[in-house]
């Protein structure tokens, strides 16, 4: 029982309030024997979820399973109690072969999914992905990604504009898949025609996509607009401006917001040089970079440093951070009956803050990740 916090729960804030804990869940009441951890002055909020990660610890998702497993831990020290592994762009048979890995890990509960970014991608919005790699996102190609996800394949990033793009909406929409928008040279009304096929996600708005005209105003109006959308953003610091990421809260709420880390093998190790893909990559002062064309590539982002900017430089009121952290990427996964908030039956899945929003402590499914650091 953990007593004293600012609990956030769905309907606000309970200050000096209490959670318990039994086995893998949240209960609504202690048992006679109940261990009692005092928390006081601390903010106890759900378990983030994290739909867009690429790596971590040094270690990819593309990789091999003790890469997974290793970049899997890397963000679970820091808060994200349930992970979405991403790909990037590479030969189709090598995809293949990832998501056959990737839905063997799903299967066995350490990652809830898979992500594919790429390589149904616009070589005029490329970013860090191999451009002699891409492809049109036409359905059989990518039928052939859901079939190797084994049922595993919750998310697929595409350029809806290219050949193709509209009708694999359609068919990861029957499939139950997230048709995501992004990486994209859309027009604003190419990007309205495929939110009505079913694309529901923005793939890291304002980024790797026309930027807003007023003449032009491009993809990210349709998407901030749209009730059917939720758009994922990147709060480091360096892929948005303060004032952009206030636009899409502004104009979508905060209802309609995953904030995401699109981390790659750096994050939560340091300065150098990474591979993300067949791509090379420069790390330096936490800015991740291609060698060769200077495009960003990903974050060394984790959730806890995007919760802490949340709320503390953008001034977000703490419930939202929770929804755009939390209960908002929980939903889009299918997944909100388990996680996404702290209710009795759902996973104890929850982060410990300080006054100051520094991570304290990480609980998943009952079991500390990182144990209660108290004064």
């Amino acid at each position: 029982m953990l007593t004293g916090a600012n609990v956030v729960l769905p309907t606000g804030t309970v200050k000096n309030g209490r959670l318990v804990v039994d086995g893998k869940r949240i209960v609504s009441t202690a048992p006679a024997n109940a261990e009692v951890i005092d928390v006081t002055g601390h903010w106890l909020v759900p378990g983030f979820v994290d739909i867009h990660n690429h790596g971590g610890g040094g270690a990819s998702f593309s990789g091999t399973a003790d890469d997974v497993l290793k970049a899997i831990r890397t963000h679970r020290l820091h808060g994200t109690t349930t992970l979405v592994a991403s790909t990037v762009t590479d030969e189709m048979d090598l995809l293949v072969q990832q998501a056959g890995l990737l839905s063997e890990l799903a299967e066995q509960g350490d990652i809830a999914g898979i992500h594919f970014e790429g390589p149904f991608i616009s070589p005029c919005r490329k970013g860090a992905h191999s451009e002699e790699l891409l492809r049109d996102p036409e359905p059989a190609e990518v039928r052939k990604l859901i079939d190797a996800a084994r049922g595993k394949a919750k998310m697929v990033t595409l350029a809806t504009e290219l050949p193709g793009g509209l009708d694999s909406v359609r068919l990861l929409a029957e499939h139950g898949v997230i048709a995501a928008i992004g990486h994209t040279d859309a027009t604003y009304e190419q990007t309205v025609e495929a939110i009505d096929a079913g694309a529901t996600v923005a793939t890291h708005l304002f980024n790797a996509m026309p930027t807003l005209g007023h003449r032009s105003p491009g993809p990210i109006a349709a998407l901030l607009e749209d009730e059917r959308v939720t758009v994922e953003l990147i709060n480091d610091g360096t892929h948005l401006h303060p004032a952009a990421l206030e636009l899409a809260f502004h104009h979508a709420g905060a209802s309609r917001v995953a904030f995401i880390t699109d981390a790659m093998d750096a994050a939560g190790i340091g300065d150098g040089r990474y591979m993300l893909g067949p791509l090379e990559v420069e790390v330096s002062e936490g800015v991740a970079r291609l060698v060769h064309g200077g495009s960003i590539a990903g974050s060394t982002l984790t959730l806890d440093r995007a919760f802490k900017r949340a709320v503390t430089i953008d001034k977000l009121p703490v419930q939202d951070a929770v929804t755009a952290l939390s209960a908002n990427p929980a939903r889009l996964l299918g997944l909100s009956d388990r996680i996404g908030s702290l209710e009795p039956g759902k996973d104890a899945d929850l982060v410990l803050l300080d006054a100051n929003f520094d991570l304290k402590g990480v609980m998943r499914r009952g079991e500390w990740v990182v144990a209660p650091q108290l004064p």
